[in-house]
């Protein structure tokens, strides 16, 4: 874990003390970070996106610092949180874009470039949202483990860190919700056909 890492570990806890100016201090490193995770989903995006990262940064934001309630463990916990809120805010807005459209192109997202989940095929948002509720029916850590290293760029460490399991169990659970996705998008992609 690198120093930043620590920085924005220490600060969440000392925010969760009552520390307000830890919160003023967490600001910037949690921004910097929560745009380049945005920065770097959206790049998957198809060109022409209406949603920019800075929008979906601060909408996340706004919502992750509203939490009062939440005891942040550390760093993994809440960038955990943040992958969440994420998703939510692209699935809403595919949504929306989808209704407002009747029916016209999804938001594209190529997760060839988000560790192989399938292949050369741009898969659209929602499709991986449904995919991702349908495998929490049955095995709701798979589903966290994808959303976490998908939406919340983490990393294997910090999944297992977050999720309170070891390294070994996240990528082999990885391997498996990969393996599954695959099958689950592409079946829907010939389906689509």
């Amino acid at each position: 874990m690198d120093s930043s890492s620590h920085a924005i570990t220490r600060l969440l806890l000392a925010w969760n003390e009552g520390d307000q100016a830890a919160l003023e201090r967490l600001a910037p490193l949690v921004e910097r970070e929560l745009h380049r995770l945005a920065q770097s989903y959206l790049n998957r995006e198809r060109r022409g996106h209406s949603l920019q990262a800075t929008e979906l940064v601060n909408e996340a934001y706004v919502r992750l610092i509203d939490w009062q309630s939440v005891r942040w463990q550390n760093r993994a916990h809440f960038f955990g949180l943040a992958a969440q809120m994420m998703r939510h805010i692209l699935v809403d807005h595919a949504r929306r874009r989808h209704v407002q459209k009747r029916g016209g192109s999804r938001i594209q997202v190529s997760l060839e470039r988000a560790e192989n989940i399938a292949d050369e095929r741009g898969v659209d948002v929602i499709a991986l949202d449904d995919a991702l509720n349908a495998l929490a029916q049955f095995d709701e850590r798979k589903s966290r483990i994808v959303e976490l290293r998908f939406f919340g760029g983490l990393s294997e460490a910090e999944i297992a860190e977050a999720l309170h399991v070891s390294l070994r169990t996240v990528q082999r659970e990885w391997n498996l919700a990969h393996a599954w996705l695959y099958r689950e998008l592409s079946q829907g992609a010939s389906d689509d056909a």
